[in-house]
């Protein structure tokens, strides 16, 4: 390859740009990597819950593992931002390096070697000139000979041209001679120089451009190397990653999940008991007070479906749309009494006949919803939340009474651990007056001992509060118990002829006694209809009812309902002096009329 430098001089650039081209390779992996780590950890910030130390969402397993896996994924794109570093210091940043060392040192060996070249050029002109020198002086110094041996043959020539061309001759001659040796001369050095330019220079040259290339060999076969090493690196970490997100999988329990929200829903109510049986048969077989064959059944005793106060059917005509006029008129005697065979009176509970229900059904005007039924998202949006959490069912308020109970304990033990550093704070100082005085800490103890006071009387009256709500539960458990025990003995308690027998403990809701007036003014100018009765309830709570709309009531009063629970937690009732409102759900115990739910 000793005359092949111009190639050689290609090849070299040409590892040199393809050196260049791998590192531009390596750049945009690492951009690749880097903007895919970014992407990743926007992924998860995005779906990250932004939850402040308040909160107090439950935590189902299926959310946690989710975390986790975001978790792994943020670790996963930590990882790949690993590697892109490591490609960039390891790889890159070497190549880059490199790449400028090898551009410098093959400049520099393309230079010597252009130096021995233009050297050797210069020998070989040198030499050429002398050649051309010696030739032109031997010609001159044939035409010279050849000119003194022609005048040296003229007879004619006198003396003194042929000695002058002799002289001539010899001096043409004599430079012939010097060119000659001088020629040589510069022939020697030059096949001197030109042996030591192909045999010691060129070659020396020529390895140090071979090694040079060959380290930029090796230099990228290590790059290469480097390149996958990086990511193998990684690739155990990665590894623990994926199983951390397989084992978030494997951690999730369907039946704690369910716990969870039975546990976040719980009221702690019990459920209704079972309806009694209604007896529609009594004014059929009652038998007179003597105790001799039933009395023919009198037209007083028809009565509207919608007049009725029975627990179990009915609604209350008193609160409710008015009779219709082709109604009979109604007394309060064969409304509410009735005679047993031991003379007593107690309140009877009569159906209206089927085709006056149907007649009832066709001619009545449908109602227009008012919008007072409106406002019962306000009223339960605006509701307060109390301090001793009664706007709560009970066993969301006992929750709720219990974590607070358990944070301020947690806050009574550190009062309590930073009152036990003072003390004996305060007597180290005073056992050593120089490290500070035992007076300053006075001011700190007080207050310590006050949060200690304030913290035990707020955990006091929290635990009342919990008292209070756990015996109210089990108390309202024993009378749905008993309330159930009540049911199933009035079931049984109908006589042989008909007649029920007087019982102290079965219970009788009944309005007050009132008279019907089939003509009475009926206000146009009213928005809607007074409400019929749908039902009845018992306050198991009581509630102050402070918002518009609501209504006050004390525990174990008796309400008429008017309006069922759309959802939203609150029930429209009705006092029996006629003043309504919404009262929450959750404090009443309500029975609904069958006959009356579906209208």
């Amino acid at each position: 390859l000793k005359d092949q430098f111009d190639n050689l001089d290609k090849h070299t650039q040409w590892g040199i740009d393809f050196l260049e081209k791998y590192a531009k390779f390596v750049k945009e992996r690492i951009e690749i990597e880097q903007n895919y780590a970014k992407q990743l950890r926007n992924l998860v910030k995005k779906y990250c819950p932004k939850r402040s130390p308040k909160d107090e969402e439950p935590r189902f397993t299926s959310c946690i593992a989710f975390f986790n896996i975001l978790n792994e994924l943020n670790d996963y794109a930590g990882q790949r931002e690993v590697v892109a570093e490591e490609m960039g210091h390891r790889v890159y940043g070497e190549l880059m390096r490199y790449s400028h060392d090898l551009k410098t040192e093959r400049k520099m060996h393309l230079q010597e070697g252009r130096k021995a070249q233009q050297y050797l050029d210069m020998c070989w002109k040198q030499m050429d000139n002398s050649k051309k020198k010696f030739e032109r002086e031997c010609r001159e110094a044939e035409k010279a000979q050849q000119s003194y041996e022609r005048l040296d043959n003229d007879t004619n020539a006198t003396k003194a041209d042929v000695e002058k061309a002799k002289q001539q001759l010899n001096l043409r001659t004599h430079m012939a001679d010097e060119n000659k040796n001088e020629y040589a001369a510069q022939l020697q050095n030059f096949n001197g120089e030109q042996h030591k330019h192909y045999y010691i220079v060129i070659p020396q040259i020529y390895k140090q451009l071979q090694e040079m290339d060959e380290r930029r060999t090796i230099k990228l076969s290590e790059c290469y190397k480097g390149f996958a090493d990086s990511e193998r690196k990684v690739i155990p970490i990665i590894s623990k990653c994926l199983e951390g997100m397989i084992l978030a999988a494997k951690s999730v329990d369907e039946h704690r999940d369910s716990q969870l929200v039975i546990d976040c829903f719980k009221s702690g109510f019990e459920p209704p008991g079972d309806f009694p049986f209604e007896d529609y048969s009594q004014n059929i077989y009652r038998t007179i007070s003597d105790g001799t064959i039933s009395t023919p059944k009198q037209e007083g005793m028809r009565i509207d479906s919608k007049t009725t106060v029975s627990k179990a059917k009915g609604k209350l005509w008193l609160f409710g749309k008015k009779p219709k006029p082709q109604s009979p008129p109604l007394t309060p005697t064969s409304l509410y009494t009735s005679s047993t065979p031991n003379g007593s009176q107690y309140p009877i509970f009569s159906i209206e006949p089927v085709h006056y229900c149907m007649s009832d059904i066709k001619t009545g005007k449908p109602r227009i919803p008012s919008f007072r039924s409106l406002k019962r998202g306000y009223f339960c949006l605006q509701g307060p939340a109390l301090e001793d959490f009664s706007h709560l069912p009970p066993e969301q308020r006992r929750k709720k009474l219990q974590q607070r109970i358990d944070e301020l304990n947690r806050e009574l033990q550190k009062e309590t651990d930073q009152k036990d550093a003072l003390i004996k704070m305060k007597d180290v100082y005073e056992k050593n007056p120089q490290m500070g005085d035992p007076s300053s800490l006075q001011p700190k103890l007080t207050e310590t001992m006050s949060n200690m006071d304030r913290l035990r009387m707020e955990i006091h009256k929290n635990e009342a509060w919990l008292s209070e709500v756990e015996g109210k539960v089990a108390a309202r458990s024993d009378r749905r118990h008993s309330s159930d025990i009540n049911h199933l003995v009035t079931q049984g308690r109908e006589s042989p002829e008909g007649s029920y027998t007087d019982d102290a403990n079965q219970e009788v809701r009944s309005p007050p006694q009132q008279h019907a007036h089939p003509n009475e003014f009926d206000d146009e100018f009213e928005d809607d209809d007074p409400l019929p009765a749908i039902g009845h309830c018992k306050a198991i709570y009581p509630f102050d009812g402070h918002n518009e709309g609501t209504l006050a009531m004390k525990e174990g009063e008796i309400l008429y309902i008017i309006e069922e629970d759309k959802g939203d937690g609150w029930t429209r009732a009705r006092r029996h002096n006629g003043e309504e409102g919404y009262v929450p759900t959750s404090y009443i115990d309500v029975t609904l009329e069958k006959n009356s739910k579906g209208a």
